[in-house]
């Protein structure tokens, strides 16, 4: 049982992921934000992105999203090993 809850968890995170992965890349498709997915998205993955968007812009490149997804990687790696600590 809370190993289907955990595999559930951990699914949702690698879709949250690719929601952001999708989100930066509409950002290079003039008008794909202000589309119905764009907002939708925008909605969900505009307040996780905030928490990292304390990192400035180099030469126009906004790297909060490249350490936002390594922060969900480390909190899923971590959550697996308290897993396998207590399993």
């Amino acid at each position: 049982m809370i190993v289907e809850i955990i595999k559930w968890v951990f699914g949702l995170i690698q879709i949250y992921e690719y929601a952001i992965v999708v989100y930066v890349l509409m950002s290079w498709l003039p008008g794909a934000r202000e589309s119905g997915l764009g907002r939708f998205l925008g909605r969900i993955v505009e307040p996780y992105l905030n928490m990292f968007r304390f990192i400035p812009p180099v030469a126009m490149i906004d790297f909060s999203p490249i350490v936002a997804i390594i922060a969900l990687n480390f909190a899923r790696n971590g959550l697996a090993h308290l897993v396998n600590l207590f399993l």
